[in-house]
């Protein structure tokens, strides 16, 4: 037989590659999920919690608050703190409504709640918008008009300019010898960048109806600006100032009117003869201010219950706070803000955002 013939040798053939498993990538998501969702099950069932066996909700307005007690006592009265801390504005910042909503919203818990004898406004602000100041004022008087239920101011650290104005009209006014109030003004303010614009070349373009339209331009020569417009702005600002002063005098005589009747007329404190002397913008502590019957007495908030419960003729409450309890829905916006800020600078306090052309009850010559 004819020898074979040789051909060259092939490579063995490869086994087949094995198809890529589709489901590990699914593993992956899925896994994602499970965890996220059990983190979102367990914040809900936390929130169901406190919600089961927590404080009662109450709500007002598509809003819900708790009541939270901080002093529990055996007894079925009450006496709410509800919190001023910080600038007061008009803004809504967190969703939850503004300021001025949630004091509103909290005066309005307390009048409907028939145990609660009085409230305390813990103030700790500068002060800030005058409407926002003005609303709360308001707000204040009116809930001791309608209920008849003493509300008494306990001054924290700071209780300036618009801190003090929401404190005027309160039944009893507590502070702090080192408290820092006063400052009994109005400001208005602007910046004007032409000078800047001018050496960068930038020409501003105005179409206005009349003179005055502009009034206040950050971008208008000084010298350009028309005559008397300083003299309108300013007689505004008298205007407001004026206002100030007479919340002051209307509210420390109306405390001093109740607290006669009731018998406390020895124990509070009526204004100075030369008190509008000392409401010229200055700030002074809560000892000077008491000399001057701004303060009706001085102490902390353990001072402030003893003096509501004796307005009320108590000898014990419970002390509770409403707040607004966690909400996802606030949560998830918090998450979509595309204008959050990635970086903030802390400096110890926050510094109000001012407006131009925006009048103001703030003290800005308070380092904390």
């Amino acid at each position: 037989m004819p020898p074979s013939q040789s051909h060259p040798s092939l490579p063995p053939a490869l086994p087949p590659a094995p198809s890529p498993r589709k489901s590990s990538r699914w593993w992956i998501v899925f896994g994602f999920l499970g965890i996220g969702g059990l983190m979102l099950i367990g914040l809900m069932m936390i929130g169901l919690g406190s919600i089961s066996h927590g404080p009662q909700l109450a709500r007002l307005d598509g809003k819900f608050y708790e009541e939270h007690t901080i002093i529990d006592k055996d007894t079925h009265d009450k006496i709410v703190a509800i919190d001023v801390q910080g600038v007061i504005s008009s803004s809504d910042l967190d969703s939850g409504g503004s300021m001025v909503e949630r004091v509103k919203d909290q005066l309005e818990l307390a009048q409907k709640d028939k145990h609660v004898r009085a409230v305390i406004l813990k103030v700790d602000s500068p002060g800030g918008e005058v409407l926002a100041s003005d609303e709360i004022y308001r707000a204040i008087q009116k809930f001791q008009d309608d209920t008849g239920k003493p509300v008494v101011a306990q001054m924290g650290s700071l209780a300036a300019s618009g801190g003090y104005y929401v404190s005027a009209p309160c039944r009893w006014i507590v502070a702090n010898e080192l408290t820092l109030t006063g400052s009994i003004g109005v400001i208005m303010s602007g910046m004007n960048f032409r000078g800047l614009m001018d050496k960068v070349g930038i020409q501003p373009q105005v179409y206005k109806s009349g003179k005055f339209k502009d009034m206040l331009s950050s971008t208008r020569r000084p010298e350009d600006e028309p005559a008397g417009e300083r003299e309108m702005v300013q007689a505004l600002v008298d205007e407001t100032y004026a206002t100030f002063k007479g919340v002051v005098r209307k509210g420390r005589a109306a405390s001093q009117s109740a607290n006669k009747k009731d018998g406390y007329e020895k124990d509070s404190r009526a204004l100075a003869n030369d008190w509008e002397t000392y409401a010229d913008g200055r700030i002074f502590s809560g000892k000077e201010g008491h000399r001057l019957g701004f303060v009706d007495e001085l102490g902390n908030f353990d001072v402030a219950v003893a003096r509501t419960l004796k307005l009320t003729g108590l000898t014990e409450a419970n002390i509770v706070k409403y707040q607004q309890p966690f909400n996802f829905g606030n949560l998830f916006r918090l998450f979509g803000k595309a204008d959050a800020h990635a970086v903030k600078l802390d400096l110890g306090m926050d510094f109000p955002r001012l407006q131009a052309g925006r009048m103001y009850f703030l003290s800005f010559n308070v380092v904390q």
